[in-house]
């Protein structure tokens, strides 16, 4: 039996992949120009040279575009890493969530798709299945590993790390403004590797 010949790459596939990006990309640079009220699926369309019609057959809401882009940023900068150990790894993800929340217009983009899911219900539950529990996921992964390692507390479950690191990184962006540095960094971690009290 001859070896089946590779599928050749299908032309329409990636002028739709090709088309994606554009509108990711354009919504992005909006949301940065002009802030999140100011965006729409018309200027989203306008400036990436595509129909209002193509937007919508992928995405329900502007609120949906830019959480996908934002989504892509997040898997793109603050991939899962491994470092060897628990704390090597918390203190990777932590510094490289850390650094992409410094930046200010994926902060403010950040906040405004917070707001956004706290007004529109629906949208509110694709934000948290799209987004946060794909964040959470990506953190479980290094506490399972830490697990399997054999070096992570006893007291430290997939939940709990999550509620602190995401639980100081919201709070911070919403609520009281502080530093993403590398003492909170580092005081996360000392919390989250450290043995609990007896």
């Amino acid at each position: 039996m001859h070896p089946t010949p590779a599928e050749p790459r299908r032309p329409g596939r990636q002028r739709s992949q090709e088309s994606r990006d554009a509108i990711l990309q354009a919504a992005t640079e909006l949301a940065v120009e002009e802030g999140y009220a100011a965006v729409s699926i018309e200027k989203i369309a306008q400036r990436a040279h595509a129909g209002k019609r193509t937007i919508y057959r992928w995405w329900p809401s502007k609120g949906d575009v830019l959480m996908d882009a934002l989504a892509r940023k997040a898997d793109l900068y603050i991939p899962v890493p491994d470092e060897g150990s628990w704390a090597a790894d918390l203190r990777r993800m932590l510094d490289d969530s850390f650094a992409l929340a410094r930046v200010p217009q994926i902060a403010e983009l950040t906040r405004a798709l917070m707001i956004e899911a706290q007004i529109d219900p629906a949208f509110r539950e694709r934000f948290r299945s799209d987004f946060l529990e794909r964040r959470r996921a990506a953190l479980g992964t290094l506490v399972q590993r830490a697990g399997l390692r054999g070096d992570l507390p006893a007291h430290v479950t997939e939940e709990l790390a999550a509620d602190v690191v995401f639980g100081v990184l919201w709070y911070r962006l919403l609520a009281v403004p502080g530093p993403f540095d590398d003492a909170l960094a580092a005081q996360l971690v000392t919390l989250l590797t450290a043995d609990a009290a007896g």
